[in-house]
């Protein structure tokens, strides 16, 4: 069904952009991406902002009008952040995902079409589309960036895809796990987990903060070598809590899910 549904940029001017629907695209499992005279394509920005969904800006369809991106399409859905004068039928992100996959499954074409950086959809070009598409964010900042408003929908399709097929939208406990086994700590979890430490060895008396000669040092340096993982961070961690608990003389009840 997703590759029933394509992705369309009107006019966009920024190549970056182009690249970052392109990734938002690949995250949700979707891969048809068109653009419709772009100011600047192919771009090495585009590239770069793709972060590995280069497929999609290899395969990407280049036509010069909206009318050419919609060919064989059965339902079109602009994105529009602006009132009209006339009122269409207007979805929010998640009735427009539902809508999309109802015509994907019965083998329909769907466009989901967005405009321009700094103006959006025309009237004439939003007159197109059977329905317009309205991300609810905040009115007194309620301009999103083209890459994340692609993201925002074909994230709600993903959603509803899943759904339809009747597959979990949530990882089990085992395969979060797995995930923070082999994610590496960021840097500033690591400096977190030294200001713990630092704290936890001056509790016990082993660091002097008077003197604490090269102990914190030399402890950065074997953990920075180390490679640790999310996970084996969260148990670094918690041992150091334990041990605070264990010098203030805090009881500890240990649960069943404890390393």
């Amino acid at each position: 069904m997703l590759q029933n549904i394509r992705v369309v940029l009107v006019n966009t001017s920024h190549p970056g952009n182009i690249g970052g629907a392109a990734r938002a695209m690949k995250n949700m499992g979707l891969s048809r991406l068109v653009l419709v005279d772009p100011v600047e394509f192919p771009s090495s920005e585009a590239v770069a902002r793709a972060s590995g969904a280069s497929d999609i800006l290899d395969a990407v369809q280049v036509v010069a009008t909206l009318e050419e991106a919609l060919v064989g399409c059965s339902v079109v859905l602009g994105t529009s952040a602006r009132d009209r004068r006339i009122p269409w039928p207007l979805l929010d992100p998640r009735e427009c995902a539902t809508t999309c996959l109802q015509h994907a499954e019965q083998g329909g074409e769907v466009a989901l079409v967005f405009g321009r950086e700094y103006a959006g959809l025309t009237n004439e070009e939003l007159q197109r589309c059977q329905f317009h598409v309205h991300i609810p964010s905040d009115p007194e900042f309620s301009s999103l960036n083209l890459a994340t408003a692609v993201q925002v929908l074909v994230y709600e399709v993903r959603m509803a895809w899943l759904a339809a097929q009747g597959q979990p939208t949530k990882m089990s406990k085992l395969e979060t796990t797995a995930m923070l086994n082999t994610q590496s700590v960021t840097t500033d979890e690591l400096e977190s987990f030294y200001v713990h430490l630092e704290n936890v060895l001056v509790e016990i008396g082993f660091l002097d903060p008077n003197n604490p000669r090269h102990l914190m040092p030399r402890l950065r340096r074997l953990y920075g070598r180390s490679g640790i993982s999310k996970l084996e961070m969260n148990i670094l961690r918690g041992i150091l809590t334990e041990t605070q608990k264990a010098v203030r003389g805090e009881p500890h009840k240990r649960r069943k899910d404890d390393v």
